[in-house]
């Protein structure tokens, strides 16, 4: 007699054959303009669609309009794309830097130099493999047999990182001849991945592929040159350390460098700081604004009052003013479409009256600056008279200082704007990227839980309003920077690790935002722990794990 299931999904409660593989649960055509389904979750584990449900459960779909179906979509991609690059350059090296213009920077490294005609011979290869509509086929091998396997592939940099495994089997994806492991699922079959886009980008080539927003269609290629620059620079310097990886970071601790490489990393972001307060010192004369600006917990807080202790060695004395002293008065603020007060937008500045004020400080003349009580909920005036001379800069940082709305009425040669964000340039291995955002989040749950009270499951629940805040008010502003300052550092994931993974292992499985700590809490331990009682209190990390100089001048609440 044929055994069935109780599956719960669509809001309905299924009898289903037992051993049904969730692709065919979700064989029902969907509209048109449905997103792509390319996973599952099971009793709130994520599961690939070969799954076979064997007992009752409730199924949730996972599309592409979720980060983790477009994870799931970009992942399988990449490996195609990878596949593709090594049958067009047999001897090639294939590297997946970075996120950039919409899409994944890669680099093809070998014999070879990329031009767009070889970029559209990959593409073209690409199309044959996904046309074939190809199966990624899962295997659970030991460790021993991953690395002979890798060796076969010739991906010698996936054999280092085997070592740091906790566990003894590993899951490995074979597609045609190629055989890997890009850390997470995998859709079933190539053919799923018809929608993507190959771009040359000198010296590399862009992937292309559909997102949460536009789940249909690829994102339009947004130029950010500033920004590869900053990444390219970084990527140099850990390539001239040795450091490219986390096995190569981890052996650097096992061999008793990792407090050299502390500080090695200070100290480049000291010069790196000293070198914009003395580009500021030599253009003292025009220079009478200073804009810092930058995602949430990129240390922007701790970066400012760094420059200004810099610009302070050069002869300037820096004065620094809140944005948030210039809030409109809670009964003034705007409403969105949706009808809730978006109190990151840009339009919740007095903007007329920061930029009066502006102005006739920069002219040396007195100004009363205002204070917002955030109790009342309205601006006051408590006495708070400055006058500036003419070796006092004013550094005012915030989320809108790259906007030119911002200081529309200061000319431009007054004004020096600095963007900071934290762009990691240490990946797991060639092909498996380390995001900028998971190392911002994974700063911020370190930073709540110490010294808000807020928990991780808390700021994950918050943080998907926090990036649509970044998405709106930051990073379309991003180019319009004077200069760049990454704040990422090498060691800093080693360093945070003892803090963060004993409050990921607290997650209870049932928890709507399990899937994600499970994410994080399987990348954090191929870490080697560092001990960071040596980090400098001075240090963008100290902003996050606590003991800075800086305490009680640190507010950063972005």
């Amino acid at each position: 007699m044929e055994q069935t299931i109780q599956v719960k999904w669509g809001g309905k409660t299924t009898p289903v054959k037992k051993g049904t593989v969730l692709r065919e649960l979700f064989s029902i055509p969907l509209d048109p303009g449905s997103p792509l389904i390319v996973a599952a979750k099971v009793n709130n584990r994520i599961r690939e669609l070969t799954y076979p449900l064997e007992m009752d459960c409730k199924v949730e779909p996972v599309d592409l309009s979720m980060k983790d179906g477009e994870r799931i979509y970009t992942r399988s991609l990449t490996f195609v794309f990878i596949r593709a690059c090594r049958e067009v350059f047999p001897d090639c090296t294939v590297s997946v830097e970075h996120s950039f213009g919409n899409g994944l920077y890669c680099e093809v490294h070998g014999r070879i130099t990329l031009t767009p005609r070889q970029v559209h011979r990959i593409e073209q290869q690409m199309r044959e493999i996904i046309k074939r509509n190809e199966p990624f086929q899962k295997t659970e091998v030991s460790r021993e047999e991953a690395e002979a396997i890798y060796r076969k592939m010739r991906f010698s940099d996936k054999s280092k990182i085997l070592a740091y495994r906790p566990e003894d089997t590993i899951s490995l994806y074979q597609c045609g001849w190629m055989t890997d492991y890009l850390y997470g699922y995998m859709v079933p079959s190539t053919g799923y991945l018809k929608q993507f886009g190959l771009k040359f980008y000198l010296p590399g080539v862009i992937l292309q592929y559909p997102s949460m927003e536009e789940t249909n269609r690829l994102r339009r290629f947004q130029d950010n040159p500033k920004l590869f620059r900053v990444f390219r620079q970084a990527e140099k310097w850990s390539d001239s350390l040795g450091i490219r990886n986390i096995a190569e970071l981890n052996n650097c601790i096992e061999e008793g460098k990792g407090q050299e490489l502390i500080r090695i990393g200070e100290a480049y972001q000291e010069n790196q700081i000293a070198g914009m307060a003395e580009k500021i010192a030599r253009r003292k004369d025009a220079i009478r604004l200073i804009l810092i600006a930058g995602p949430s917990s990129s240390g922007k807080t701790t970066f400012a009052q760094r420059l200004k202790i810099q610009l302070m060695v050069n002869g300037l004395h820096p004065v620094p003013i809140s944005m948030d002293n210039y809030f409109l008065n809670r009964n003034q603020v705007p409403v969105d479409e949706n009808g809730k007060q978006d109190l990151e937008s840009i339009d919740v500045i007095d903007l007329e009256l920061f930029n009066e004020q502006m102005t006739r400080l920069i002219q040396g003349q007195e100004v009363e600056l205002p204070h917002y009580n955030f109790l009342t909920g309205e601006r006051e005036y408590i006495g708070n008279v400055i006058r500036l001379s003419e070796d006092q800069p004013i550094i005012v940082e915030g989320i809108h200082g790259m906007n030119e709305k911002l200081t529309e009425m200061i000319p431009g040669e007054n004004k020096f704007k600095i963007y900071v964000s934290a762009l990691t340039q240490l990946n797991v291995d060639n092909h498996n990227r380390i995001p900028t955002t998971d190392v911002r989040l994974i700063r911020r749950m370190v930073r709540d839980y110490r010294f808000r009270g807020t928990s991780v499951e808390k700021t994950l629940e918050m943080w998907s309003s926090v990036r649509r805040g970044e998405e709106k008010n930051i990073f379309p502003f991003q180019e319009l920077a004077d200069i760049m300052f990454n704040s990422a550092l090498l060691y800093e994931l080693a360093a945070l690790k003892p803090y963060l993974l004993p409050l990921l292992e607290g997650v209870p499985g049932e928890h709507p935002f399990y899937m994600e700590v499970n994410r994080l809490k399987n990348f954090l331990k191929y870490f080697v722990s560092l001990d960071s009682t040596e980090v400098p209190n001075n240090s963008i990390l100290r902003e996050f794990i606590g003991g800075s100089c800086f305490e009680g001048e640190v507010t950063d609440v972005f």
